[in-house]
C-alpha cells in the first residue's frame, strides 16, 4: 500500500492565519529551534564520502551522485543535477540511509534530504514509490519510520521533520501502520522530561494536524488528551502557541469541536489567557474559542460551551483585553463575537446551567448555588439526567483532586443529593460515591474532613448521633441534627 489520495485539508479564514505554520517553519522555529541550531553545526563538518566508496559501502552511481549533490550550495545548482537525475536521487539518498550506520554521517544525509524538500516541496514528489511497487517497504516514508528507534535524538527528530513533510506536501497521504506508528511516536515525545527537541516535535504536530485525516488518527491514539496535559503544564510561550496551535486546527473538524471540551481545554486556555501577555498567544486562543461555539452542529453544545466559558471567567479577560489595542484586525473580530456571544449565554444563564458547567469544569468553589436550599429543593432531581453525569463527575473528583477546596464543595454536593432526593442514598451507593466519600474522613485538611463527615451523616442517618460527636470532637463545634 503506497496511502490513499489527499481527500480534504483543514478550513480555515482568508487571513494571515492561513500561512502562520508556514511562516514560523521558514522564519522563526526553524531558526531558533534546538533541531536547526544543532543542524547549522553539523553542514559544517564535510563528510568523507571517498571512504565509504573505497569500503565498498556506496555504490560507485551513488558516490557519484552524491558528491555533485553535496557540492552544489544553492537551488539553482540542485535543480540542475535533479532534473536530469531525478530517479537517482531518491535511489541513492535511501540507499545511503540503509547501509550507513555511523550518527554523524546519518545527521549530515538526513540534514541534506530536509533542506532539499524545504527549498521545494514538489521534491517530496522525488521519493514516491513506483507505480508497479506493491510492496509496504516500498512506500515513501517506510524506509524513515525505521529510523525513529535510533537512539540519537538528533536523528530523530530531524527524520521526524522529513516524514511530515512527506506526509502532508505528497499527493498522497500517509495511513495504515506507517502513520499510527508515527503519531504514536510523536505523542510519546511530549511525555519525554527535557525535551530538547520540544520545538521541533509540536512543528510536526502543527503540520500534520491541518490534515483532517490526520487529526482523527491522532485522537485514536490518544494524542488530544496528552496534547493538553503538556499545554496545562505551563511551558513557555511559544510551546503554548504551538500547542493551542494544534487544538486551534482541530476544532475545523465538527465531531473534535463538539467533543474538544471534553478534554478540560476551556479552563486551561482560559488561565493562559489571564497569565500570557504575548499577542500571538491571545489571537490563538480566542480564535480557538471563537471555534468552539461557531463550529459545532449542536446548539446545546455551542451553549455548553459557551457557559463554561464564562464560568472560566472568560469574559472577564476580554473586558480587560477590550481595553488594549490591537493592530491585528481578526483579534478585534474575534473579541467582538466571544463579549457578544458570552454577554448573550449570561442573561440566559439558569442556577442550574452555572452549577452544571462548574461541576464539569472541575473548578468547584463556594459559588451562591452550593448554599442554595432553593436550588437543592428545585434542582436535584437534574443531577439523575444524562445517566447521572454530574453525579459521576463529583465522585471522580472526590477520587482524583488534590485541591482541598474542591474536595470540599463536591462532598457537600453529594451530601445535599442525598438529603434532598429519595433514592439518593441507594445512586451514591451504587455508583461508589459512599467509598470515596469515607476514604476522605481521614484527609489532611479539617474542612474536607468536615465536609466528609457531614455527607457520611447524610448517608447513614442511622449513626448520625455517634458522628455527630466524632464531628464535634473533630470541629469544635455543636453540630445540630437533621431530620
Amino acid at each position: 500500500m503506497v496511502g490513499k489520495a489527499r481527500t480534504s485539508n483543514y478550513e480555515t479564514k482568508t487571513t494571515p492565519m492561513d500561512d502562520d505554520i508556514e511562516w514560523y517553519a521558514s522564519c522563526v522555529l526553524d531558526a531558533t529551534g534546538a533541531l536547526q541550531q544543532r543542524a547549522n553545526e553539523i553542514r559544517n563538518e564535510m563528510v568523507n564520502w571517498m571512504s565509504y566508496k573505497q569500503s565498498n559501502m556506496i555504490s560507485q552511481e551513488d558516490y557519484n551522485f552524491i558528491i555533485a549533490f553535496d557540492k552544489a550550495r544553492d537551488k539553482k545548482s540542485r535543480d540542475v543535477i535533479l532534473e536530469n537525475q531525478a530517479s537517482q536521487c531518491s535511489k541513492t539518498f535511501l540507499s545511503l540511509l540503509g547501509h550507513i550506520s555511523k550518527d554523524q554521517t546519518l545527521q549530515y544525509i538526513l540534514i541534506m534530504i530536509d533542506d532539499m524538500l524545504q527549498e521545494d516541496k514538489s521534491r517530496v514528489e522525488l521519493f514516491k514509490p513506483t507505480k508497479h511497487s506493491k510492496k509496504k517497504s516500498d512506500s515513501q516514508w517506510t524506509p524513515f519510520i525505521s529510523l525513529l528507534n535510533r537512539q540519537d535524538g538528533f536523528i530523530t527528530n530531524m527524520t521526524s521533520r522529513i516524514i511530515a513533510k512527506l506526509a502532508c506536501w505528497g499527493k498522497e497521504l500517509m495511513d495504515g501502520s506507517d502513520l499510527n506508528f508515527y503519531l504514536t511516536w510523536l505523542k510519546d515525545q511530549l511525555r519525554q522530561p527535557n525535551n530538547e527537541y520540544i520545538q521541533s516535535v509540536v512543528r510536526c504536530m502543527q503540520m500534520m494536524l491541518r490534515i483532517d485525516e490526520y487529526r482523527l488518527a491522532f485522537v485514536a491514539v490518544d494524542g488530544i488528551s496528552k496534547l493538553v496535559t503538556v499545554l496545562a503544564g505551563k511551558g513557555n510561550y511559544q510551546i503554548q502557541y504551538q500547542l493551542i496551535f494544534c487544538i486551534w486546527v482541530m476544532t475545523f473538524n465538527v465531531n473534535l469541536a463538539e467533543k474538544m471540551n471534553k478534554f478540560n481545554v476551556i479552563p486551561i486556555l482560559s488561565d493562559i489567557l489571564s497569565e500570557c501577555p504575548k499577542e500571538k498567544v491571545t489571537r490563538i486562543i480566542l480564535a480557538t474559542l471563537k471555534n468552539m461555539i461557531e463550529k459545532p452542529e449542536e446548539t446545546s453544545i455551542s451553549r455548553d460551551n459557551a457557559i463554561a466559558m464564562v464560568q472560566c471567567k472568560v469574559l472577564k479577560q476580554l473586558d480587560i483585553l477590550q481595553s488594549r489595542r490591537f493592530d491585528d484586525p481578526d483579534i478585534t473580530e474575534d473579541l467582538e463575537f466571544l463579549t457578544q456571544t458570552l454577554q448573550t449565554s449570561v442573561q440566559d444563564l439558569s442556577s442550574f446551567d452555572e452549577y452544571s458547567t462548574e461541576v464539569k469544569s472541575g473548578r468547584l468553589e463556594w459559588s451562591p448555588v452550593h448554599n442554595s436550599e432553593k436550588f437543592w429543593r428545585e434542582n436535584t432531581p437534574r443531577l439523575n439526567e444524562k445517566n447521572y453525569e454530574l453525579l459521576k463527575i463529583l465522585i471522580y473528583i472526590l477520587q482524583n483532586s488534590k485541591d482541598s477546596l474542591v474536595l470540599s464543595v463536591a462532598a457537600h454536593d453529594i451530601g445535599e443529593y442525598v438529603r434532598h432526593y429519595p433514592r439518593g442514598k441507594h445512586i451514591i451507593e451504587g455508583l461508589g460515591g459512599k467509598q470515596q466519600v469515607m476514604h476522605l474522613l481521614s484527609h489532611d485538611d479539617p474542612n474536607v474532613r468536615y465536609q466528609a463527615l457531614l455527607c457520611v451523616q447524610k448517608l447513614m442517618v442511622h449513626n448520625w448521633e455517634y458522628l455527630g460527636k466524632q464531628l464535634e470532637k473533630e470541629t469544635g463545634q455543636a453540630i445540630p441534627a437533621k431530620g
